[in-house]
């Protein structure tokens, strides 16, 4: 990573603010709701990076196939847009480095597979500035990741090269698509990783092992 570095792009659940609060509340909200007890909340958290299906299929032991499915997911989204945002917060020391990033002159922005309705809410109540200049969502695009896409289209709102930008995510597809369009890549492995699951596998540039070594290399790489 010795090329100057243009644009940094996050990806947002699990790798730039932490989410999985409010999943576990509502998940065991879910729980109540049906009538059954409350559960050891891990492997829901080990379940965020597949969405509410998986989130759903998780906490409340059902298959997506159960006709009750659909009413229980639906519901799922219903009480996290009620309460969008507050249980999350950014990662330690990640509202230092975008200041830093500010400072430096480097664009930044957010690649993530949330859907719009959820991401730019979210992304609105958190205490980051500069601004993201940009926020990417699967209802931007034709194929989210892992296709290269919505990188591709961040790095062409920031005017910025995809070679010199530079991605960090917390699941293999983030890696995927970053590599796939250009970027440099970094491995966050302190993310939503599932049961036995390690980033160092992925094939990242870089792997992490928390948000203040993830802003520890970036400040590097600037400095």
């Amino acid at each position: 990573m010795q090329r100057r570095l243009e644009a940094v792009l996050f990806d947002l659940d699990g790798t730039l603010i932490d989410t999985a609060p409010e999943f576990l509340a509502i998940s065991l909200r879910l729980r109540a709701e049906a009538g059954l007890p409350a559960i050891d909340t891990t492997p829901i958290l080990q379940s965020v990076s597949d969405g509410a299906i998986g989130m759903v299929q998780t906490a409340l032991e059902i298959d997506a196939t159960d006709p009750s499915f659909e009413q229980w997911r639906s519901r799922f989204l219903a009480h996290y847009e009620t309460g969008l945002g507050s249980l999350s917060q950014p990662y330690p020391g990640l509202v230092a480095l975008i200041q830093q990033l500010g400072q430096a002159g480097i664009s930044w922005g957010v690649v993530t597979n949330k859907l719009k309705r959820f991401a730019e809410p979210l992304m609105a109540k958190m205490p980051f500035q500069p601004a993201a200049g940009v926020v990417v969502t699967p209802d931007d695009v034709t194929h989210p990741k892992p296709d290269p896409e919505a990188l591709l289209l961040a790095c062409k709102v920031l005017e910025c090269d995809p070679a010199k930008t530079l991605f960090i995510g917390d699941h293999l597809r983030d890696i995927q698509a970053g590599s796939a369009a250009g970027c440099q890549t970094i491995a966050a492995g302190y993310g939503y990783l599932a049961a036995g699951e390690s980033a160092e596998s992925w094939g990242a540039d870089i792997t992490v092992a928390s948000s203040d070594a993830l802003a520890q290399t970036i400040t590097a790489l600037i400095a």
